[in-house]
């Protein structure tokens, strides 16, 4: 009986397979849907390479799947200057050939085709030298393919289709670098912004310790040395939370040693997040703009709350202040920088950096990441931030 419900067991197994397999099998079934199939995997492939921009490595490791989608003998990529930076298939005696005519592609930026190039063993071949016309920059590059025979428009045509293909990710790599570029510019501003009156300030504090307590002066003085080299470091668009809120603690420890206990600070951190991902810089401002506005014209001082949240998929993170906060028609009317003078008279910007900021924050992750703030004259400031908790390409 054992035996006989095995066999049942084993066949009702078997049958699912074959079910499954079947099912499987029918997506990809006629000849036509398992082309398209592959010619948009190895488009896929050669997308990758090119999406880095055209370089002797990009073009060598596109150039095979450029070449698959051409059906070419052999294919090559040049630069924008003639130089040949990768040739893929037989026939590499004829790049010398494949460099000169993409000097005249590149040159008048139209096809070249060379019948019959070296002679010999190759006059039944036609070189195609294709150029690789960027729209935001003219030509990138040129596509060589080797081909048998006189080219007909068929062929023409697929090469430049292929060629206009290598152009849309060449042109997206731009984009790309463009992006970083102005992460870059972007976090240099940001860094330009630090007050300077925190930077003169802390270091009056520090010289007002060197007598009275010098050990609690080489501690601010570790601390503004740390806060310093973070702030201002060559490397990355991006940080790990735990990182940011590590600067901002020693920001908090010069402030805090300059208004003592008028100023409260209050974290409330969830450990799962501290590994989140984002923009350099993204919570400095926000936390020197509580403490200024919630010190603002209050004989009391204030008191600033930072909390990092998990929400799912998503990281959320406040900042608070109890301070004089201000009017929401100039968050409504987008000035998010706008100056105006504070309440205790020092005419510093209302709000360092928030529209840095909410940019980059948008630039990352799209339009549901930006800035929220809440905010009504005297009832305090409250800026939030989503962060994804993952979201590919973007590492610290």
């Amino acid at each position: 009986m054992t035996t006989a419900l095995a066999v049942v067991v084993a066949a009702a197994l078997l049958a699912g397979a074959l079910l499954i397999w079947s099912r499987t099998r029918r997506v990809v079934t006629t000849p036509a849907e398992r082309a398209v199939h592959s010619a948009l995997h190895t488009a896929s492939l050669a997308a990758v390479p090119l999406r880095r921009g055209l370089t002797e490595d990009s073009a060598r490791e596109a150039a095979p799947h450029l070449r698959a989608l051409t059906g070419a003998e052999a294919l090559a990529l040049a630069d924008a200057d003639g130089t040949v930076l990768a040739w893929d298939g037989p026939h590499a005696e004829l790049a010398e050939y494949f460099g000169e005519a993409a000097e005249r592609a590149v040159a008048g930026q139209r096809p070249v085709l060379v019948a019959g190039p070296g002679r010999g063993e190759h006059a039944g071949r036609t070189l195609i030298a294709q150029p690789l016309l960027v729209e935001s920059n003219g030509v990138a590059g040129v596509l060589g393919v080797v081909s048998t025979g006189q080219p007909g428009p068929g062929r023409l045509g697929a090469v430049a289709e292929v060629a206009r293909y290598a152009c849309g990710q060449l042109e997206l790599a731009e984009l790309d670098a463009s992006r970083a570029r102005l992460d870059r510019a972007e976090v240099r501003a940001l860094r330009a912004q630090i007050s300077p009156h925190f930077i003169y300030n802390a270091l009056n504090t520090i010289a007002s310790f060197v007598r009275t307590d010098p050990a609690r002066a080489r501690e601010l003085i570790l601390e503004f040395a740390d806060f310093t080299r973070y702030s201002f470091r060559a490397a990355g668009e991006y940080t790990v939370l735990s990182d940011e809120l590590r600067n901002i603690e020693r920001y908090l420890a010069l402030e805090r040693a300059r208004f003592g206990d008028a100023l409260q600070v209050r974290l409330r951190i969830a450990p799962e997040v501290l590994g989140v991902v984002l923009p350099f810089l993204a919570l400095q401002p926000l936390v020197e703009n509580a403490v200024r506005h919630g010190l603002a014209g209050t004989a009391h001082g204030g008191t600033v709350s930072i909390v990092a949240t998990d929400a799912g998929t998503d990281c959320v993170i406040s900042v608070e202040d109890d301070g004089v906060g201000m009017d929401p028609d100039l968050l409504r009317s987008g000035a998010l920088d706008a100056v105006e003078t504070s309440p205790a008279g020092s005419g510093e910007a209302a709000h360092v950096g928030l529209a840095n900021v909410d940019d980059r924050l948008r630039a990352a992750f799209g339009d549901d990441y930006g800035l929220v703030v809440e905010t009504a004259p005297g009832a305090g400031t409250k800026v939030s931030l989503r962060v994804p908790k993952f979201r590919a390409g973007i590492r610290p």
